[in-house]
């Protein structure tokens, strides 16, 4: 009840603050009223749009633009809500010192005038969060990056030197509406030659029906020791009501069919090997573990069973929290580590060697890019495709290329 009333006070005070800053700017003028009906109209239409298309496992465009809108709206409110909020902390020291030196008129207001300055540069600024978000529906969901990185070991066998894997993530097929794009991407993800292909889960956003007609695009996908794959939290049907348990269960047979049918090579809870004439690494595939409020079905030991602390290992684990929680203080030690689920929230500013920000790290304390401990690596993948937001602004859709080095 204390979280519900925290967050509707502060979604109360992002409205106040808001019209205040478009009230100062506009003073006297009537269009104040436009953008406060205009805010109104906007979260009315979300609610309706849900009203109107409840299930979430079909694509709809008219649902996929309101929540857009309401999610730019969102952006800008937070940029006012920081300007006129930090403005009244100055506008309060300010009326306190004034007050205190009895420099204030009798018939004074304690607290300073807005200014209309400091209103046209929140303006700006919010206009830029807000532009992003419409462009990351338009065209930023599709731009994929193709990201490469190169990891050392000390232990890594002399066969895998300058082994290179593509890992994909958080495809979330149910979303997509331009099968062009994604083929583009797949075409992508398979000029990068690697030697293996691995997936860390979410293959789907709810049910196994959304690869109908997507077969095709995502069983072309090659590589020349083939293509591994993970499930994810969505992968399960836990979101959806069934009919029944057969019901659930007759659709995760339908899943792990289709991946069959693509060539994949569905790891649940087991371990395979590569071999390179007597050099061999392990591929172990833990079924989906990880902190907070999602289902664990993952057995990590169940997964690494006949397993040597000595042989190099690389897990796909879908949840990176997972990491910290089991798999990095593990006695068996897995060099590296391969994960998804975070999207990295699909917005968020990144340039490399400066700055690296997004929402997902108020809840993910690795949420994007290669992570280090000891001997031991984690690659949090961005994601391949996009859930609820229909888009990606600033943490764009990726590719991730590793390839293995042995050090001299």
């Amino acid at each position: 009840m204390f979280r519900l009333l925290t967050v509707l006070a502060f979604f109360i005070a992002l409205e106040i603050y808001s019209f205040q800053l478009i009230r100062t700017l506009s003073r006297d003028h009537w269009w104040k009223w436009i953008y406060l009906a205009v805010s109104i109209l906007v979260i009315i239409n979300v609610i309706l749009q849900f009203i109107l298309h409840p299930d979430r496992t079909q694509v709809n465009d008219s649902r996929d633009i309101a929540v857009t809108v309401v999610l730019a709206f969102f952006a800008l409110k937070v940029v006012f809500f920081l300007f006129m909020f930090g403005e009244d902390i100055y506008r309060s020291i300010e009326g306190l010192i004034t007050s205190l030196s009895r420099k204030r008129e009798p018939d004074q207001s304690f607290l300073p005038g807005r200014r209309e300055f400091l209103a046209k540069v929140g303006l700006a600024v919010a206009a830029l969060p807000f532009g992003a978000i419409l462009y990351g529906a338009w065209r930023g969901k599709y731009d994929y990056q193709v990201r490469e990185y190169e990891l050392s070991f000390d232990d890594l066998p002399e066969a895998f030197d300058g082994y290179t894997i593509t890992q994909l993530s958080d495809i979330h097929v149910g979303s997509f509406d331009d099968k062009d794009e994604v083929a583009y991407a797949v075409k992508l993800a398979n000029e990068q030659q690697s030697d293996l292909i691995l997936f860390t889960g979410d293959l789907v956003n709810n049910e196994a029906k959304e690869m109908n007609g997507w077969e095709d695009i995502f069983g072309s996908l090659t590589a020349k020791d083939g293509i591994y794959s993970v499930l994810g939290n969505h992968d399960y049907g836990d979101y959806v009501q069934w009919d029944s348990k057969e019901a659930k269960e007759e659709n995760m047979q339908q899943l792990y069919k289709v991946q069959k049918d693509m060539g994949w090579r569905l790891l649940l809870d087991e371990n395979e090997k590569i071999t390179r004439g007597a050099d061999s690494i392990s591929l172990v595939g833990v079924q989906n573990w990880g902190g907070g409020r999602f289902p664990k079905y993952g057995d990590l030991q169940k997964a690494a069973a006949g397993l040597s602390k000595e042989e190099f290992k690389v897990l796909l684990s879908h949840d990176p929290t997972h990491w910290d929680l089991q798999v990095k203080n593990d006695e068996k030690k897995y060099h590296l580590t391969l994960s998804g689920h975070t999207h990295g929230m699909q917005f968020g500013i990144e340039i490399p060697g400066f700055i690296k920000l997004s929402p997902a790290w108020f809840i993910y304390k690795k949420w994007a890019g290669i992570y280090k401990e000891a001997d031991q690596f984690l690659n949090v993948n961005r994601g391949f495709g996009f859930l609820g937001y229909s888009g990606r602004a600033g943490i764009w859709p990726e590719i991730t290329v590793i390839t293995l080095k042995r050090k001299a």
